[in-house]
Formats: C-alpha cells, sequence, structure tokens
C-alpha cells in the first residue's frame, strides 16, 4: 500500500480560488481533490510532494486571495475500499439513480446512469448536478446536438443520450476528466458522445441546439457569449454552479447575448437557469 498526504486548503474566497488551486494543483501531480466549504482537500504520494514547489503557485503571493493549509499523513490503508464504503448512490426524484459499478442496481428507476469518477466532482452528489439533471427531464432531446461544458465525469452528457440525444460533445479543461468522461460514455453503452479536452477557445464554428454548462459564475460570464453563439435559433442555454446572489448578473448577460429566461430552479442557494435564444 501507498502512503498518501491530505492537504487540507482554505481559500479565500473560497467560490473563485477553488477552481483556480484545483488547475495549479493537477499541474503539480495531485492525486484527487474533494471540495469543501472552506476551500478543497487536495491528495498526493508522500514520496511525490514538494512543500516549496507547492507555496511556490501565486495564490500564495496574491492580493485577492488569501491561502493556508494544513498536512496530515492518512493512515496506511486500502483507499479503493474505503473509497467504496463511503461513496454512495444518488437518487433524483424517483426518475435517475446514478450508482458506481459496486452499487446494487435499481431497475424500477426510469433512467440509471454507471457513474466510476476519477475525482469527487461532477458526481450527481452536488445540488447543481442534480438541478441541471431535472432541467434536463423537462427538456425535449430527441435528435438534439448538445454541449456539455465543463463535463467531469460526463454525467449530464450521459443523460442527455438516455433521453435521446444526437450528437454529444463534453468537453472539460482538464485532461484526466476528458478520459473519465470517455470511460464512464463507454460504461454506459453510449455511442453519440465525444469527450474533448479543452476549454470556450474550441467552440467557434459548431453549432448546437442546446448548451449544458454547470461550471462556475466567473467562467459563466467570462464564456456566456461564446456559448449562445454557438446556439441555433431556438436553441437553449442551461446554466447551473452558481449562487441565486449571482442570478441577476448572469440573467442581464445571458438577455444581452440574445436570450431569455424561460425556467429557473433552486436547491438551497444553488441555483440552475434555462435561457432560449431568440
Amino acid at each position: 500500500m501507498k502512503d498518501f498526504l491530505e492537504i487540507d486548503f482554505t481559500v479565500t474566497p473560497a467560490e473563485d480560488g477553488r477552481d483556480i488551486l484545483l488547475a495549479l494543483l493537477d499541474i503539480l501531480g495531485f492525486d484527487s481533490f474533494e471540495e469543501t466549504p472552506k476551500g478543497l482537500k487536495a491528495y498526493i504520494l508522500e514520496k511525490d510532494f514538494d512543500k516549496d514547489q507547492l507555496e511556490s503557485i501565486y495564490l500564495f503571493d496574491s492580493d485577492e486571495y488569501e491561502i493556508s493549509y494544513t498536512l496530515d499523513k492518512l493512515e496506511n490503508k486500502n483507499w479503493n475500499e474505503e473509497w467504496e464504503t463511503n461513496y454512495q448512490p444518488i437518487f433524483i426524484d424517483d426518475k435517475i439513480h446514478i450508482r458506481a459499478p459496486f452499487h446494487k442496481a435499481h431497475p424500477e428507476f426510469p433512467i440509471e446512469l454507471l457513474i466510476t469518477p476519477k475525482m469527487s466532482f461532477g458526481t450527481g452528489h452536488h445540488q447543481t448536478t442534480r438541478l441541471v439533471s431535472r432541467l434536463i427531464l423537462n427538456m425535449e432531446l430527441e435528435g438534439k446536438k448538445i454541449l456539455d461544458m465543463g463535463t467531469g465525469t460526463g454525467v449530464l452528457a450521459i443523460l442527455a443520450e438516455k433521453r435521446g440525444a444526437g450528437a454529444i460533445d463534453a468537453i472539460d479543461n482538464f485532461d484526466w476528466a476528458a478520459q473519465n468522461t470517455a470511460e464512464n460514455a463507454e460504461a454506459n453503452g453510449c455511442k453519440n458522445i465525444t469527450a474533448l479536452h479543452g476549454d470556450a477557445q474550441l467552440l467557434p464554428g459548431r453549432s448546437y441546439d442546446i448548451v449544458l454548462a454547470n461550471i462556475n459564475r466567473n467562467v459563466l460570464m467570462e464564456d456566456m457569449k461564446m456559448y449562445i453563439d454557438t446556439l441555433t435559433a431556438g436553441g437553449y442555454l442551461v446554466i447551473s454552479g452558481f449562487f441565486e446572489n449571482d442570478f441577476e448578473m448572469l440573467t442581464t448577460k445571458a438577455t444581452e447575448c440574445g436570450t431569455t429566461l424561460v425556467n429557473k430552479i433552486q436547491e438551497d442557494r444553488w441555483m440552475a437557469c434555462q435561457y432560449q435564444k431568440k
């Protein structure tokens, strides 16, 4: 068995700093991540940890963020077994069952998704994934061309195909996420999903009937126009990954880019919105 370190980061402001920190740590070889209210927990083999390299990332010298961390050596155990013990299946409104291969199947659910995440994001446990899933259930997807931006594990792309979608591009700026999406798509028997490593710079020249973007407020604000530019007339943009206090700002931006709000739903402080291109 291998010795792992757990580094518990506190980042202020957490909502924005967490995503930046994750991207930087991924480059440094950290193995997996867990989102926390204060920031992020990151895991790395003890032999690969370099304190000086970690503290050289620019967040530690940034005027925009405050960052600190604590470090613990994890007990030497079978972490795959531990993960399987604590990783729970998800049930959404008696309609969707999201499970890992080691969970019991529930054939009474109309839709079942088989998801094995490499990281702790996009598994269906987060409110925003559930919110977008609910919007997808109420949309006409048959034969539609779809973009899943910030796909993570591919759960939304897979759900879209199971609801009859046509060609689906699933894009993520983390290479491991694109690989994980491809693996999960294959495990679910999906044939229409193309997993791509990249960001919004891949979008010019592409066209979609529906764009799904469950990311975060800053990325949504920055890339909103590019998402909407890819939409066909009458197409839909579905966004999530933001709090209720960001709703007005994002809706103003979406309206300026040529869409109209047609639906919004909320769970706790998190929201998801659906806009239609004029």
